[in-house]
């Protein structure tokens, strides 16, 4: 049974699952007795502020009003991009800076969402957090280390509600993997496979930083876009969609998917910190050495190595990534003609294997004559109302959400060591996780945070 000891929050993994059995038996408390600024009772009405309103972000808004939300107030730095969800909610004031937002309507919001690209993620959650308001933010949770560490802490201290946007986390499928992998049914696991097909299908990887500089369209507030990040030019490389591989400002397919899919064997196998984790990357079809780095975009192509210590009665965990059109080898056990997802998960055990999708999605037993054993399997795991659903009724005095970030916050650790080993191909890294740095090469310890530009800090304005 794993202990995690992050940010001197400890966390019994397996006693939160347990404790979940009976987690959303849904209580009324008044007011008085939850106290605190954007704390309501469950008959209230959540008024919400939403940073980030296109693509997922806007998704993410637009849910949280079908499910009663009262939104007052949006915010995003691309009029063209945010024209939709404006449009959607026209009593709701708009604003192009969170900082100002929040500022401005802290008396009128009791929840914010945060929907932008992964390097406004931390400074906008870390503002909502010391404004006493509860915070959704959608995965990863942040875009390096040292700022999840302290945003984990800080949303801890503060007591508010948060949710990462890990939708899978509430599915059927992660509670019977979960359930299945508790129960034996394919014994002792060992080995982990996880793999996403996302880098260089859905955005460019492998590719230096542009040398023209169009003019920048009226509608962007490029200044308010690069947040906390040095500046650089404009250039729609970057903007809408393709930030996610580009060093500065995403944290590629692992920050992408990662926290969808590594979720569920962190979950199931009750895995801390690792202790090491090594990386191999392909620029152009070659794996290469750490000498031929692109510290502008991450590698066409990478496979990295995850080991995770025994855990009191559970044995030490290889985990595998792959990314970038990179796979695990079809088991032996698969039916003809059957093949693995594009994305998802495959548990190696001493009696058989269990793969599924991403988003927690279904697991599938091999061989197949495993499914009768898990078909006695009892459901131990509360359901879920659904993901969104959570983090609503949290707002109103409810339970906390399954994946509220002393859950989260780890899970992005492990996905953002990861995209930390990149800057070291070849080199097995040591983490020591309680000081939060690589310990054997001080060299990639300063990637664990950069500086921000003036005007944004984690700190309380």
């Amino acid at each position: 049974m794993g202990v995690s000891r992050e940010n001197g929050i400890q966390t019994t993994r397996r006693k939160f699952v347990a404790a979940g059995a009976t987690a959303f038996s849904f209580m009324v408390v008044p007011r008085h007795v939850l106290g605190g600024a954007g704390n309501l009772a469950p008959s209230e009405t959540v008024n919400l502020a939403g940073i980030g309103c296109g693509g997922m972000g806007g998704g993410d808004i637009s849910t949280h009003s079908k499910n009663g939300a009262n939104i007052v107030a949006l915010c995003d730095v691309d009029e063209t991009r945010a024209a939709g969800i404006f449009n959607a909610f026209p009593k709701a004031k708009k604003y192009r800076d969170f900082r100002e937002m929040i500022d401005k309507e802290a008396k009128n919001v009791d929840a914010v969402t945060v929907g932008t690209p992964d390097h406004i993620h931390a400074v906008a959650t870390m503002a909502a957090i010391h404004a006493g308001k509860h915070v959704y933010c959608q995965k990863p949770l942040t875009h390096t280390l040292y700022e999840c560490r302290a945003i984990t802490k800080a949303a801890h201290n503060a007591g508010v509600m948060t949710q990462m946007g890990n939708q899978g986390h509430a599915s059927e499928g992660s509670r019977l993997t979960n359930e299945w992998i508790q129960s034996g049914v394919i014994g002792e696991v060992r080995e982990v496979h996880v793999w996403s097909d996302r880098a260089g299908r859905l955005w460019k990887q492998g590719i230096g930083r542009p040398t023209d500089t169009p003019p920048i369209p009226k509608t962007l507030d490029w200044n308010l876009w690069l947040g906390p990040i040095r500046e650089r030019p404009y250039h729609p490389a970057y903007v809408p969609a393709n930030w996610r591989g580009w060093r500065d400002f995403g944290t590629g397919a692992l920050g992408d998917m990662g926290c969808h899919i590594i979720d569920h064997p962190v979950w199931a196998l009750d895995l801390g910190a690792p202790s090491t984790v090594e990386a191999s990357v392909t620029l152009d079809g070659s794996f290469l050495d750490g000498n031929k780095q692109n510290d502008e975009t991450y590698p066409v192509a990478a496979i990295i190595h995850f080991d995770f210590p025994a855990r009191r009665d559970l044995p030490p965990v290889h985990m595998i990534w792959y990314e970038g059109g990179l796979m695990p080898p079809t088991p032996a056990e698969m039916p003809a003609g059957g093949r693995l997802p594009d994305n998802g998960v495959l548990y190696v055990g001493s009696k058989g294997k269990m793969y599924h999708g991403s988003h927690g999605g279904m697991p599938q037993l091999l061989p197949s004559a495993l499914t009768e054993e898990a078909k006695r399997v009892p459901k131990t795991i509360a359901r879920s109302p659904g993901h969104y659903e959570e983090w609503i009724n949290a707002c109103k005095g409810g339970p906390k959400p399954v994946s509220n970030f002393d859950y989260a916050g780890p899970l992005t650790e492990i996905v953002l060591l990861g995209v930390l080993a990149l800057r070291a191909p070849g080199k097995r890294l040591t983490w020591d996780s309680a000081n939060l740095r690589v310990s054997n090469a001080p060299e990639v310890n300063e990637f664990i945070h950069t500086p921000y530009r003036k005007g944004y800090s984690l700190a309380a304005r």
